[in-house]
């Protein structure tokens, strides 16, 4: 059984994101950058499955620059067994990394396609959802559990007030959420051995997907700087403050 898992490389979390100077997008250039940690959790479970005897084969790919060979690498030392990077330069939506990640799953033929249930840069929650609707997959997101019993997966998924159990058929779609998983870290000679592991780059044009832009960014701005609060010296100065200055009553 192959496991597939779609990867993106995204600004390092503990990095404080900043906005150019002319207010065009986020600054990127000097900034580290990672595997977006709901990849990462996807990445453990593929590779827990294959500890366990489910997988035969963890593959990841991912969607972008050269640059991306970085967290492709990261994933290979983590256990994956090879690695794919479709390699564009566009500036890409969810929707088209979707058409690019079905035309290699429909290569790859994999059981199990594993997605982040989103990603930290845009927290779009789209291309895993898009991917099962155009390989007809079925799909379960923000999974908790992930179980195979009799021929079928089995996810437990969080949802408003509870969890709800679903049964998909093989080939499924599921995306990751934080509580499936503590991923681990890449050891040193795991980190050697993935330089020497497959990795290969496809041309994004070469996979004949009908992608186009359907939005365009008009501009990035820093959220607003907090105000500084106040003491009051009583119930009654609270109430003519919310009253009076901030209006909420």
């Amino acid at each position: 059984m192959k496991v597939l898992v779609a990867v993106k490389r995204a600004i390092d979390p503990n990095v404080k994101v900043r906005v150019k100077a002319d207010g065009s997008d986020v600054e990127l250039n000097g900034v580290k950058m990672a595997l977006n940690p709901f990849c990462e959790i996807a990445v453990e479970e593929a590779i827990r499955h294959k500890e366990k005897g489910l997988a035969s084969e963890v593959v990841v790919v991912s969607v972008g620059t050269s640059a991306a060979q970085e967290q492709l690498r990261t994933a290979l030392a983590l256990g994956a067994d090879r690695a794919l990077l479709v390699e564009t330069n566009e500036v890409l939506e969810p929707l088209n990394v979707a058409k690019y990640l079905s035309k290699v799953i429909d290569s790859e033929q994999p059981q199990l396609i594993l997605f982040g249930k989103q990603a930290i840069d845009q927290e779009n929650n789209q291309t895993g959802q898009m991917v099962a609707q155009l390989t007809g997959s079925g799909q379960a997101t923000f999974a908790s559990v992930i179980n195979h019993v009799d021929g079928q997966w089995l996810v437990e998924r969080e949802v408003d007030g509870g969890s709800q159990v679903v049964a998909l058929s093989i080939p499924a779609v599921v995306t990751c959420d934080l509580r499936l998983n503590e991923p681990r870290y890449a050891s040193l000679p795991n980190i050697m051995k993935a330089k020497k592991k497959p990795l290969e780059v496809i041309a994004a044009d070469s996979l004949g997907a009908s992608v186009k832009s359907h939005a365009r960014l008009l501009g990035v701005a820093p959220p607003a700087v907090r105000q500084a609060g106040i003491k009051v010296g009583s119930v009654t100065e609270l109430v003519e403050k919310l009253k009076n200055v901030s209006g909420v009553i």
